[in-house]
C-alpha cells in the first residue's frame, strides 16, 4: 500500500510511502521482543546519556525539524520551533528526575523489608496522532525508554517524515536500533499489533471513535492502554477577571495549531456583566490574526492538516448556523490552494447543535453567557468530554470550586491549559484514561512490584 504526504498549503504530493508488509513487519516485531531484555538491563546512566543526547539532537537540527512539521501538517514555523524546543524540556525533565522515580520506595511494614520496585514492561506500542507530531512522540518515548521499555512507533499517515527523523535521532542519540522503530504501517496492521502477546502495553492519542477501537481491542488482549482523546474545554471568563489577558489567552487557546488540539479553548464560556465587552474584543483579536503559509514568518494561522477535516468543520459550522446561530466573524471557507479555514466567532449556540455538543477541531469559538458561577459550572460541565479547563477570575472562592467542581483532568486559572513535563496529563470521561508526563507518566508502562522479605 502507498500512502502520499499532501502539503496541506499547496495540495501537492511531497513524498509517498510504501507501508511494511506483513513478513517485514513481523521482522521488526521480533527485533523488538528480542531486544527487550537486553534494553531493560542497561543502565540508568546509559539511558540518561541517550536522553540527553537526544535534546542535543534537537537543538542542533531545530530550523531542519520545525520545517518538516510544518510542510507535512501545515503549522506555521513559528510554532513548529517552538514545539521542538518544548520536547527539550521533557528530555531535560526525564533526565534530571528519571533514576530518582526509579529508585525503590521504602514502605513501613510488619516485613523486615518493604518496598515497591518500578520495573519496565517490555514493548509498548504507541499510535500518534500528526497535530503536534514531534511532541506527541517525545512526551511518551522519553519517560519510556528511561523505563527501559522498548518503543514502536505507529504515527499518523501524513506526518511520516517527522516519524522518520524521530526514529533517526533516538538511534544516532545511542538508542539500540531495535529499540525505537517507527513502523508505516495499515490499521489493519495496527489491530494485528494490539492483539499480538509481544506487544505488552500501547498508548494512543486520536479521536475518541478510534480510541474507542483501540481499548476494545486491547481489552480484548487485556492489554494496558492509555488513551488521552478529544476535549471541548470549557474557558471560563468572570467579571473579576483580567479582561485583556482573558482576551489574549481565548485568542491563543482556541486559535493555536489553527485550533487542532486536544486541549484548545474550545467553548468560551463568559459572565453577562463582562460578555458583550469580552465578545467584542475577541472579534477584533480574531481580525487581527494573520493566515498564511506556515513557512512565512508572520504566518499567525496556517492550513488545516487534511482536506476531511476542514470539510468536518465546515460541516459542523453551517449545521450549527443553520440552527440559529451566529457566525460573527469568519465561517466560510477560504478561496485559495490549501485547506485554510478562517477565524471563526459564534454566538447564540442552540442546544444540541454540534458547536454546542461536538468537538469542533479547527479555529472556531463558540460562545456561550452565563448569568452566574453556577451557571457556567453547569454549562462547563455539560459535556461528554473532560479533558482540559480553564477559568479567569480573582475570586478565591471560584477558584477552589473550579478545582473542585470542574469534571476534567486539568484546571488552569488564569492561563491556557497546557501540559508540562512536571505535572500528569490526561482526561476522564469520553477523554480517556491514565496519564503521561511527570512520575505518573512514568509509572503507567511499568510493572510497579511489590517486594516483601520476612
Amino acid at each position: 500500500m502507498i500512502i502520499e504526504s499532501i502539503d496541506p498549503a499547496t495540495e501537492q504530493v511531497q513524498a509517498r510511502y510504501e507501508t511494511l508488509t506483513d513478513a517485514e513487519l513481523e521482522s521488526r516485531i521480533a527485533a523488538a521482543a528480542s531486544a527487550e531484555q537486553t534494553h531493560r538491563s542497561t543502565s540508568v546512566e546509559t539511558r540518561v546519556q541517550w536522553i540527553k543526547a537526544a535534546k542535543r539532537l534537537l537543538a542542533e537540527q531545530e530550523q531542519r525539524l520545525a520545517e518538516t512539521i510544518s510542510r507535512e501538517m501545515g503549522k506555521p514555523i513559528g510554532a513548529a520551533t517552538l514545539e521542538i524546543r518544548k520536547c527539550m524540556t521533557v528530555c531535560d525533565y526525564y533526565a534530571e528526575n528519571g533514576p530518582s522515580l526509579l529508585l525503590d520506595r521504602q514502605v513501613e511494614t510488619n516485613a523486615h523489608s518493604s518496598f515497591v520496585r518500578y520495573l519496565p514492561l517490555g514493548v509498548v506500542l504507541a499510535i500518534m496522532p500528526w497535530n503536534f507530531p514531534f511532541w506527541q512522540v517525545f512526551r511518551f518515548a522519553i519517560p519510556a525508554l528511561m523505563a527501559g521499555n522498548v518503543v514502536l512507533l505507529k504515527h499518523a499517515e501524513n506526518t511520516l517524515a517527522c516519524s522518520a527523523l524521530m526514529e533517526t535521532i533516538f538511534h544516532e542519540a545511542g538508542v539500540p536500533s531495535a529499540g525505537f522503530q517507527s513502523l508505516v504501517i495499515t490499521v489493519e496492521q495496527t489491530q494485528s499489533l494490539l492483539a499480538d502477546a509481544r506487544i505488552r502495553a500501547a498508548t494512543f492519542t486520536g479521536s475518541e471513535q478510534a480510541g474507542k477501537a483501540v481499548a476494545e481491542t486491547s481489552g480484548r488482549h487485556l492489554k494496558k492502554v492509555v488513551l488521552e482523546l478529544g476535549g471541548s474545554d470549557p474557558f471560563i471568563v468572570m467579571p473579576s477577571a483580567d479582561l485583556e489577558r482573558a482576551v489574549a489567552d481565548a485568542t491563543r487557546g482556541r486559535l493555536g495549531n489553527c485550533g487542532q488540539s486536544c486541549i484548545a479553548a474550545k467553548r468560551l464560556i463568559v459572565h453577562n456583566d463582562i460578555y458583550t465587552e469580552f465578545r467584542d474584543a475577541l472579534v477584533a483579536s480574531f481580525e487581527s490574526q494573520s493566515v498564511g503559509m506556515p513557512l512565512e514568518p508572520g504566518t499567525d494561522i496556517g492550513p488545516m492538516a487534511t482536506e476531511a477535516l476542514r470539510a468536518r468543520l465546515d460541516e459542523q459550522v453551517d449545521e450549527t448556523v443553520a440552527r440559529g446561530a451566529k457566525a460573527l466573524i469568519g465561517h466560510h471557507r477560504l478561496d485559495r490552494p490549501g485547506w485554510f479555514y478562517p477565524p471563526t466567532i459564534l454566538e447564540d449556540i442552540p442546544t444540541g447543535s454540534p458547536a454546542a455538543s461536538e468537538e469542533l477541531f479547527g479555529p472556531v469559538a463558540s460562545l456561550f453567557r452565563a448569568n452566574d458561577f453556577n451557571d457556567a459550572l453547569r454549562i462547563a460541565n455539560d459535556t461528554r468530554f473532560g479533558l482540559g479547563s480553564a477559568l479567569f477570575t480573582r475570586d478565591a472562592n471560584e477558584i477552589e470550586r473550579a478545582f473542585n467542581e470542574i469534571d476534567a483532568g486539568a484546571t488552569f486559572i488564569n492561563s491556557i491549559t497546557a501540559s508540562d513535563a512536571r505535572l500528569p496529563f490526561g482526561g476522564i470521561r469520553n477523554s480517556g484514561y491514565g496519564r503521561e508526563l511527570a512520575a505518573e507518566g512514568m509509572h503507567e508502562f511499568m510493572n510497579l512490584k511489590t517486594c516483601w522479605v520476612a
